[in-house]
């Protein structure tokens, strides 16, 4: 019995030292610890002959297991740093920055015409003292017509093409809200600037959007003229376009009297870009202003029109394409 225990440890010994060489990863070495030293492992088993021993060969055999499992455990300790090091080293190489190889190609990002004008458009009117406001695109009716003139009952509201929502409010046909609003919480002198989106009931072509983009300029003083006016759009649309000849046609809009459209001369021919005129005289009294002291003038423009003109764009529908050929044009 004594002689089949040592041979049985030896064989232990040989069987598990050749294992060892042959494991390639931490979570192998990991398994083979346990089924060789665990409670229930392979040497274990073999020690539980021990009990049929004579008391005299007891201290032998338990010498050698424990010798045996010295040398196992140390098998396992040296396998393991060896493995450790490889991981740490295979882990260093896959993370080696090759300084000398060229850079991953990233394409330079582009400012899309929109943006574009509305970044210039703002540079122009901040450096004119404009103050840059903002509002809500959600507006009551008040804001959007009634302080604006629009009477209930006005034709003008018809031409608005108003997206009307379940609760009586609307998607803002204009920017000439935030008007209303600054005006309201200001008091003159004032020159502010207000640029956002617009919406409007209308059929999506070449030159119509149902969503757009709007910027109103407005002022207002003591002893503001029209011709303060038509001397701030012409600066305005020569610092956009350069020498240009500017235009200005008799209109109408319920919140300005008198009121024109201004066009430009563009490749040989007039081409509107804004609507403008002074502020009447019921949306003053509207935000509290005396408008027998205080007078102001208003301005607003399509900025996709703008842009249109400015980048030589033929459809409107191409700004919202997001077509990276059209883009990277610009």
């Amino acid at each position: 019995m004594t002689t089949d225990l040592e041979q049985q440890l030896s064989t232990l010994q040989q069987e598990a030292n050749d294992a060892i060489a042959t494991l390639r990863s931490l979570e192998d070495l990991e398994q083979f610890r346990v089924s060789y030293l665990g409670k229930k492992g392979k040497l274990s088993k073999i020690l539980g002959g021990m009990g049929k021993l004579s008391t005299a060969d007891r201290p032998r055999i338990g010498a050698l297991a424990n010798q045996v499992k010295t040398v196992l455990q140390t098998g396992i300790d040296e396998r393991t740093v060896a493995l450790q090091d490889a991981k740490i080293q295979a882990q260093l190489e896959a993370e080696t920055l090759d300084v000398s190889m060229p850079g991953t190609y990233l394409p330079q990002g582009r400012v899309h015409p929109i943006n574009s004008i509305i970044d210039q458009i703002t540079d122009i009117f901040v450096g004119l003292g404009y103050t840059v406001a903002s509002g809500p695109e959600i507006e009551e009716d008040y804001y959007n017509f009634e302080a604006l003139n629009f009477l209930p009952d006005h034709p003008a509201r018809d031409m608005q093409d108003t997206l009307y929502l379940p609760n009586g409010n609307m998607m803002r046909t204009h920017t000439s809200n935030t008007q209303i609003r600054y005006m309201e919480n200001h008091e003159p002198p004032l020159r502010a600037l207000s640029t956002g989106r617009c919406y409007r009931r209308d059929t999506v072509d070449a030159t119509h959007a149902a969503v757009f983009h709007q910027i109103e300029f407005f002022a207002v003083d003591k002893n503001i003229t029209f011709t303060d006016l038509r001397g701030t759009i012409q600066l305005f649309l020569e610092a956009l376009f350069g020498d240009i000849e500017v235009r200005l046609r008799p209109s109408y809009f319920p919140f300005t009297e008198p009121s024109a459209e201004v066009d430009v001369r563009w490749k040989g021919k007039w081409l509107e870009v804004l609507g403008c005129g002074m502020i009447d005289p019921n949306v003053l009294k509207a935000v509290g202003y005396d408008p027998e002291v205080y007078s102001g003038f208003a301005a607003g423009l399509g900025v996709e029109r703008l842009a249109m003109v400015q980048s030589q764009i033929d459809d409107i529908r191409r700004l919202y394409a997001s077509d990276m050929r059209f883009l990277k044009q610009f």
